[in-house]
């Protein structure tokens, strides 16, 4: 017996190994022995005590998304386990690599009804890329090292591990071997399909890239940049692919979608090719699909097969790693004249939207805006920071007015449209980057779901930035009930606390501002602060987030205000 251990210290010693620094999660019962081990542990393995398990696994994916690590999570049997299962499929949609510890009750009562039992595989059977029960301790280090390989591998993911307890206390001769992914490389299939992109990027009159979430989990910001340069052409991305490219980019047009730039959108539709990269032709990025880009061939980058042709026709398929494809190309000669009309189209779209819509957004007669103080956070704090955001209007307003010089510095709930997602991802973010500046931009209803997690940074002393964009109201579902349900606000305003006197007891310092005319000074205010800060901005209620789709409508009906104006 060369190494005698605990299972419980078998999890440590494999977490370690995978060179995992925190963790986050909330002791019970079923998972005590692992704490136990972790309490007696004298390495540098960190853990963040939350308050409710669907904050652990969002701060997982906050410090996964922010990091291009594999977050990690843990919890208890039964209710600890099943708290879980909104942040896992988020994590699903998402593409986020999380790998989730959960305990089961002994071996010999399974399938018993036994205390905090729940058959936690078969509830997430569908919301993870591989999950396993262990219910021996020799099974805890392969299983582990497979669990943080698949987690990781091709289209990231979640993955879920449930341990027995009898499987956390019995001995093991425990020895662990990292299960390496192996690197992309460029087939002859591959490089057919490079030469051929090419061709079609050369002979394109209106080229648009559009770049989503796989760019990112590639790694393949600095190569876009460049394939973008090199072909002279448009870039706009996806929400989800927001920081991928710097917001200055000379090739950077927006973002497209049911709450994009008109420039991109438009584009889309007057294209003669797309070439889409690391993105999954979401509805809310298609609109009503038979009438998405009528007069473009489509080129289709995706690391997962399955996405391609699932939505939209495909005229060039490519099942293959964004960073290996866009390498690819800068190997090839993908250089083109001067598509001056194409960029005259671009530069008139963009020019008459922002006049529209300052003056439908940021005029300040009505009182203080959501766009008012996104912009104005992002115009004195800079570029070179971490924007996590909650869903909804918060979302929408954050994306369209933020700016971003650095990769990966925009996180929020995508696919899944998570509500009480942004507290939780913020403070994982924040264990991720501990010099970066983290501003959490939420609404007061998903800020509600998981005001909890205010302990959280009692607790680490963390410095995150909350703005909360305070308007008494489900402000997303509220436009919809004004614009197509004629106002009838069914349950959608908040009577809501006192957010100064709750933070106040976190022992979070505050200010709260309902005028243009104290905004500079609240947000100085706010990043002068040392530690966490929450700016409760007290917004007008009936605010709403334009440039808008409608949901199966085609993305030429973009309006840009109340009355369905298009511009």
């Amino acid at each position: 017996m060369g190494n005698l251990i605990k299972g419980g210290r078998a999890i440590i010693e494999a977490l370690a190994a995978e060179g995992v620094d925190t963790i986050f999660g909330y002791p019970g019962g079923g998972i005590m022995p692992f704490y136990d081990e972790l309490y007696r542990y004298s390495g540098s393995l960190n853990h963040i005590l939350v308050r409710h398990e669907q904050a652990a696994v969002h701060a997982a994916e906050g410090y996964a998304r922010s990091s291009g690590k594999v977050g990690v999570c843990v919890a208890t049997a039964g209710p600890g386990a099943t708290n879980l299962v909104t942040g896992i499929a988020d994590a699903m949609m998402d593409s986020t690599p999380v790998v989730c510890i959960t305990a089961q009750v002994q071996k010999e009562g399974l399938g018993a009804a036994s205390f905090q039992e729940a058959d936690i595989i078969s509830i997430t059977l569908p919301i993870t890329k591989w999950n396993y029960e262990v219910t021996t301790a020799q099974e805890i280090g392969p299983v582990l090292a497979k669990a943080f390989r698949i987690a990781r591998s091709g289209r990231p993911g979640p993955v879920l591990v449930s341990i027995t307890k009898n499987a956390q206390t019995e001995e093991v001769d425990f020895a662990y071997e990292v299960e390496k992914n192996p690197a992309p490389s460029v087939t002859d299939e591959l490089a057919e399909k490079l030469d051929k992109m090419a061709e079609m990027i050369r002979t394109s009159q209106r080229p648009l890239l559009i770049a989503g979430h796989g760019v990112t989990i590639s790694g393949a910001e600095r190569a876009l940049g460049e394939v973008a340069l090199q072909a002279g052409m448009p870039v706009a991305t996806t929400m989800l692919g927001l920081s991928c490219i710097p917001s200055d980019h000379p090739n950077y047009i927006g973002c497209v979608g049911m709450h994009g730039s008109h420039a991109p959108n438009r584009m889309t539709q007057a294209a003669d090719l797309i070439i889409a990269v690391g993105m999954r032709f979401s509805d809310r990025v298609t609109g009503r699909p038979s009438d998405y880009a009528p007069k473009a061939r489509i080129i289709h980058v995706d690391i997962d097969p399955v996405e391609i042709g699932k939505v939209i026709r495909v005229d060039l398929p490519i099942a293959g790693d964004a960073r290996t494809v866009l390498e690819g190309l800068l190997e090839r000669d993908i250089k083109s004249v001067w598509r001056g009309s194409w960029w005259d189209m671009a530069r008139d779209v963009a020019v008459r939207e922002a006049k529209l819509l300052t003056n439908v957004q940021l005029a300040s007669n009505r009182g203080l805006t959501m766009a008012t103080v996104v912009q104005r956070i992002s115009m004195l704090v800079g570029n070179d920071k971490i924007v996590v955001t909650d869903v909804g209007q918060n979302q929408m307003f954050a994306a369209r007015f933020s700016y971003f010089a650095n990769k990966r510095s925009w996180i929020c709930s995508g696919g899944l449209g998570t509500m009480g997602y942004g507290l939780p991802a913020a403070i994982g973010a924040k264990v991720a980057n501990p010099d970066k500046t983290v501003i959490a931009f939420m609404g007061d209803g998903g800020f509600q779901m998981n005001i909890q997690e205010l302990g959280t940074l009692l607790q680490t002393g963390l410095a995150v930035k909350i703005v909360l964009m305070n308007n008494s109201w489900l402000g997303m579902v509220r436009q919809w009930q004004e614009l197509f349900y004629d106002k009838r606000y069914s349950f959608t305003h908040l009577e809501n606390p006192d957010f100064q006197i709750v933070a106040k007891g976190y022992g979070i310092p505050s200010a709260r501002i309902d005028s243009v005319e104290h905004l500079d000074e609240a947000i100085m205010q706010m990043m002068n602060s040392e530690g966490s800060f929450l700016l409760e901005a007290c917004t007008v209620s009936e605010e709403n987030i334009f440039p808008m789709i409608p949901a199966g409508a085609s993305i030429d009906k973009i309006f840009i205000d109340n009355d369905f104006t298009e511009l």
